[in-house]
């Protein structure tokens, strides 16, 4: 199977300045990640360094960047990103608090279907 991708929008609420992405939605990631010229068209503020484990087990500092609103379809959450790589990835924390949901049988992130008109949120 094929990687899943999805359109967001991306909006630094300090700024009002917004933009399209295309992501890699990956449930196996944790945190958004965004290439630096996102960080840049944004004007991001890095709060700090984070250091990260990457696939092949290298450790590198990056910076963490935001805040960050990330919206799709008619959800909407804040958050920071990680600044590395060359497209932006959707993890899972982000994933969770959009209430989306990865449709693996057709390769699309999706509103999660048990509540489509508002985000939930287990908080017990």
């Amino acid at each position: 199977m094929g990687f899943v991708h999805a359109d967001l929008t991306l909006k630094n609420p300090r700024t009002e300045a917004e933009m399209q992405v295309r992501a890699m939605a990956d449930s196996g990631a944790l945190l958004l990640c965004i290439p630096q010229h996102v960080a840049l068209q944004l004007k991001l503020e890095e709060l700090e360094k984070r250091e990260v484990t990457l696939a092949d087990g290298k450790r590198q500092l990056v910076p963490y960047v935001g805040p960050l609103q990330v919206q799709f379809a008619n959800r909407r959450c804040f958050t920071g990103a990680l600044v590395l790589g060359d497209e932006t990835l959707l993890g899972a924390v982000p994933m969770e608090d959009l209430d989306v949901l990865v449709d693996m049988a057709r390769q699309r992130l999706i509103v999660n279907p048990d509540s489509p008109n508002i985000a939930v949120a287990p908080v017990k």
